[in-house]
């Protein structure tokens, strides 16, 4: 959505008209002019430009951030910084990360701890679950700028009631199969971060575990055995997308578009693109929460999004801190979240009246924010995941008893640095 809506639209777009002017040095990495720049590194958001002309705005000519932006792949992000503050590079100031990557970079010494007054300026108001990503062993080093979490997404033509729990979703489709309506189901079963979002959500909705609190311990418990007992009753089903085993996030949405699906299991961004892409199927999209894998047990989600740190070897950390409070502030994620999509990470911004039209399934979302599955927090989680989607995929082949030993055994040579990743 592209959109600022009413008399504050008006009011921002002057604010945007004058920052921009006011900001040549965005999106480069220095200034003619000799002032301080605060160089930010972040992923590809729409729109994202405009709030850091409004942050320029902000700062009166004290310090003018420049937007610098990462490759839109994950491995590439995280490439290009590992490369660069492994080198010690002090060009770099504010580093957009994947809420999997905080513990990996401050254990590594990358970015600075949050404390005194900015560290109480970010925990203030930021919903427990997103900021949890941000912390490790105890400690503040990012600060949440945006979330996500997946929903259970259905037609309620041929869906009146959502199902509660992953069984009643099967046999609500396969019976819909037999009727001969709509019925796939459709997940990211690529072998990929997507597939391992989908088993961790799983693991948590049962209750389980896949490593320890502390993450030395790969432990992938009952709970976890649920949970690939639940993939492999999706792949193995009559209702199970022909693509599931190389299915992604976008593909999934684009064939849920199509109207042959009954249920799909992704993130938010996919009820705006549905408004544009099928209006009249766009009538009956609706959204209810993931499903657990018992009936008697509600179901959770995995966190997504980013997080804003400071990298430990910036020139100008005072500035940066002060930027990553601008840029992540509740006025910005409100404009984020209604013109680029991307959830709020700060409770009072999903009350804000604005919200409601772009963002209709917002109680669902924050209902789950408050019970999250945080995927295993180590500063090996690069390792962890690459493991995890290799011996789960393809979904069909898992055998949950031999599956689980074989994640045990080989996710704690990983995080004891032993063993050849796949």
């Amino acid at each position: 959505m592209n959109r600022i809506p009413g008399r504050r639209g008006r009011r921002l777009i002057a604010v945007l008209s004058a920052a921009l002017v006011a900001s040549p040095a965005v999106a480069a990495c220095g200034s003619d002019g000799g002032g301080t720049v605060v160089n930010v590194y972040y992923s590809t958001e729409e729109n994202f430009d405009q709030v850091v002309a409004m942050c320029n705005q902000a700062a009166g000519g004290r310090y003018t951030i420049a937007l610098n932006t990462l490759p839109r792949e994950a491995d590439g992000q995280r490439e290009q910084m590992v490369r660069r503050l492994a080198a010690g590079d002090t060009d770099m100031d504010v580093l957009g990360l994947d809420v999997t990557w905080v513990a990996e970079f401050a254990e590594a010494g990358w970015i600075a701890e949050w404390t005194g007054a900015d560290k109480s300026d970010v925990e203030r108001g930021t919903l427990a679950g997103p900021l949890e990503t941000a912390r490790w062993k105890d400690k503040l080093y990012a600060a949440p700028k945006n979330t996500n979490v997946q929903l259970l997404w259905y037609r309620d033509d041929v869906v009146p009631t959502p199902p509660k729990s992953w069984s009643e979703m099967l046999s609500t489709a396969e019976k819909l199969k037999a009727e001969d309506k709509p019925s796939a189901v459709l997940l990211t079963g690529a072998q990929y971060e997507g597939l391992v979002v989908q088993f961790n959500t799983l693991v948590g909705g049962a209750g389980g575990k896949i490593l320890s609190d502390d993450s030395t311990r790969a432990v992938v418990d009952d709970g976890a055995v649920k949970a690939l007992q639940a993939l492999k009753d999706l792949a193995t089903s009559p209702v199970a997308s022909a693509s599931l085993s190389n299915a992604k996030e976008d593909p999934i949405r684009l064939e849920y578009e199509k109207g042959t699906s009954a249920f799909m299991l992704n993130w938010p961004y996919v009820y705006a693109a549905m408004g544009k892409a099928n209006p009249e199927l766009a009538k009956h999209f609706k959204w209810a929460p993931y499903p657990a894998v018992d009936a008697d047990k509600t179901g959770t989600a995995t966190i997504g999004g980013f997080n804003l740190a400071v990298s430990e070897y910036s020139r100008h950390k005072p500035e940066a801190f002060e930027a990553v409070k601008c840029l992540r502030s509740a006025e910005h994620q409100k404009y984020s979240a209604i013109n680029s999509g991307v959830p709020p990470t700060i409770e009072s911004v999903y009350d804000d009246p604005e919200m409601a039209e772009p963002y209709p399934m917002r109680d669902t979302i924050l209902a789950e924010l408050k019970k999250p599955s945080p995927r295993p927090i180590t500063p090996a989680y690069q390792n962890v995941s690459t493991l995890i989607s290799t011996i789960l995929s393809p979904p069909s082949s898992i055998d949950p008893q031999a599956t689980a030993q074989r994640l045990r055994e080989e996710l704690q040579d990983a995080l004891d640095s032993k063993g050849v990743l796949p």
